[in-house]
């Protein structure tokens, strides 16, 4: 055998060789093949973007109030004494009982809600009822619904313990009052009214009554 001819074997075999490590490598590629799919993002890089930074803002609180608020820092001191208090589930409570002590005050059934009201503001409550009673006056109301109701401000008393919290509220509820005679003097049947309050709740953290009492009412 001539040396060109072995030189030509040699460089085939060589050429053979090194056909056969890239198609190891790179894999294969027939027709209109599509571009190399692209690496697959690190899940656990992505979960790490949305982790919640240990020691971060209290959303129960920054949900409702300014974080560099003194109200809420109230509420911080408030969950400090009692860790299971959470604000959002006050608001709730808190419009269940708007609603409660509102259409009892409407209706003159304050008996109902003696539990929720301070001694003070049951015995304003009162004095309207009876005046209206006097007066042979006849409240009929049904209430819509809470159209907003919003934490306004929170105050806290580290030696005493005692929390105050202020809801603001706006509602919407009918309302008709009548004379004796069954005349109305106030108020449409079936027209509804907005009715303004901000209502100020105080509670004692850490003791063994767990309602909050109405103390306070304003617009």
């Amino acid at each position: 055998m001539n040396s060109p001819i072995l030189q030509l074997l040699v460089l085939a075999g060589i050429a053979i060789f090194l056909i056969v490590r890239l198609k190891s490598v790179l894999g294969s590629r027939d027709g209109f093949e599509g571009p190399p799919a692209t690496r697959p993002v690190d899940k656990t890089v992505e979960r790490r973007s949305f982790e919640v930074i240990e020691g971060g803002p209290d959303l129960d609180i920054v949900d409702h109030v300014p974080e560099d608020s003194e109200a809420a820092e109230a509420l911080a001191e408030m969950k400090r004494i009692e860790p299971d208090f959470s604000v959002t589930d006050f608001l709730q409570g808190a419009r269940g009982a708007y609603e409660m002590i509102l259409m009892s005050f409407e209706r003159g059934t304050l008996d109902e809600v003696t539990p929720f009201l301070s001694p003070e503001v049951y015995e304003a409550f009162a004095q309207v009822v009876d005046a209206r009673e006097q007066q042979g006056l006849k409240v009929d109301a049904e209430f819509i619904g809470v159209r907003d109701l919003a934490l306004s401000d929170a105050r806290f008393d580290p030696a005493s313990r005692r929390a105050e919290i202020d809801v603001r509220c706006v509602a919407e509820l009918v309302s008709v009052v009548r004379d004796a005679n069954g005349e109305i003097v106030e108020g449409e049947p079936g027209r509804s009214k907005r009715q303004k309050d901000l209502w100020t709740y105080e509670r004692v953290m850490g003791s063994g009554d767990p309602n909050w009492r109405l103390v306070a009412t304003g617009e």
